[in-house]
């Protein structure tokens, strides 16, 4: 099967960025396999992340780079990288050296949603 960027099957790392020159990036721990957050890298992000070994993200929200945990010490480790078949998705495997999400939880993902609504899931705090 073919894309824009050729075989789906090769080897050539070519990021279909979006409209905003942005690919989607999904963190897990490496250890557990739990998914830990979910964010955005542009070219030089993914670059940095490749180039030393720790995730860099692009922060949508203050339009910069972001070296996770640069600030808060939860830096994450890279422990292996993936590509989706057609490379519109990065999923990063790491091992963090802290909580993924803003709030302190071990993970973004720490509510679940039930038929009422949220229900926090403690367990993930």
């Amino acid at each position: 099967m073919q894309s824009e960027h050729g075989s789906e099957h090769g080897l050539k790392l070519n990021p279909k960025w979006d409209a905003s020159g942005l690919v989607t990036a999904v963190a897990t721990d490496a250890a557990s396999g739990a998914v830990l957050m979910v964010a955005h890298m542009n070219a030089d992000a993914l670059a940095a992340t490749i180039a030393t070994g720790e995730a860099h993200y692009w922060s949508r929200s203050r339009a910069e780079l972001w070296h996770k945990g640069a600030t808060s010490g939860a830096i994450q480790r890279v422990v292996e990288m993936r590509v989706d078949c057609d490379q519109d998705a990065i999923w990063i495997k790491v091992e963090p050296a802290g909580p993924a999400c803003h709030t302190g939880a071990v993970t973004c993902f720490y509510r679940r949603i039930g038929p009422k609504g949220l229900i926090a899931d403690r367990s993930k705090e």
